[in-house]
C-alpha cells in the first residue's frame, strides 16, 4: 500500500472511532485532559497558549480555556489566513469574541489583526490530530495547515512553541506512514497519558 493510501486509511479508521464515541466518554475525556495537559503547559497570567475548537469528535478543550480565562492567560484559535489560504493565524480568543464559521464549518474568531500573535510567540499549541504514535509523529486531517504554519517557524528561533498534540487514546497507532513536511510533535496528551517522545 502507497504511502497516501496508508494515511488515508488511517485517517478514516481513527475519524470513526473519536466520533463513535459516547457524549459520557466525551465528557470525562475532557476532565481528564484537562489534569493532564495542566501537567505540561504551565497556565500563568500572559501564557499564550494555541488551542482549537473541537470538531468531528476531536476531545474538547473548554475546560482548559475557563482556567486560562480564570488566569488571565491568553487563549487563542487558529483562523485560516485570508489571503495564504493553506495557513494559519492565532488569535486570542476572548469569551465574547465574534466568532464566525470557516469552509469547513468549524467556528473561529472574526478577523481582528490587533489580535493576532505570531506563531512562533505562542507559548504551547494544542493541536489536534487524527491519529499519533508514541514516537511524537503527527497524522492530521489532510489539508497539511498546521504542518505549513509550523514549518514557518525557524530552527534556530531563540524561542519556539512546545507543540503538544491533543488525542483520544483509541488514535494511537504502532507506527504512522510519515511524509518528508511532518512537523513532529514534542508532548502527546491523552486522557490516560502523557507521552514524551525521546528524539
Amino acid at each position: 500500500m502507497q504511502l497516501n493510501e496508508q494515511r488515508v486509511d488511517i485517517r478514516k479508521r481513527m475519524r470513526n472511532l473519536r466520533k463513535n464515541l459516547s457524549k459520557e466518554v466525551q465528557e470525562q475525556a475532557a476532565k481528564s485532559l484537562y489534569i493532564n495537559i495542566s501537567q505540561v503547559a504551565n497556565i500563568t497570567k500572559n501564557t499564550r497558549i494555541g488551542g482549537y475548537l473541537s470538531n468531528d469528535g476531536e476531545p474538547d478543550l473548554s475546560l482548559v480555556f475557563k482556567e486560562m480565562w480564570s488566569k488571565k492567560a491568553k487563549p487563542h484559535l487558529p483562523i485560516i489566513h485570508p489571503f495564504t489560504r493553506t495557513h494559519l493565524l492565532f488569535q486570542e480568543y476572548e469569551k465574547n469574541s465574534p466568532m464566525k464559521a470557516n469552509r469547513y464549518g468549524i467556528f473561529e474568531p472574526e478577523l481582528n489583526c490587533s489580535h493576532i500573535c505570531p506563531v512562533a510567540e505562542l507559548d504551547f499549541i494544542l493541536t489536534p490530530l487524527v491519529a499519533f504514535d508514541s514516537q511524537g509523529n503527527r497524522l492530521g486531517m489532510g489539508g497539511g495547515y498546521y504542518d505549513r504554519t509550523l514549518a514557518q517557524i525557524p530552527d534556530n528561533a531563540v524561542k519556539k512553541p512546545v507543540l503538544i498534540g491533543i488525542a483520544h487514546q483509541c488514535q494511537e497507532v504502532d507506527a504512522l506512514p510519515i511524509a518528508s513536511w511532518d512537523v513532529p510533535l514534542d508532548y502527546i496528551v491523552t486522557p490516560e497519558r502523557i507521552y514524551c517522545p525521546d528524539r
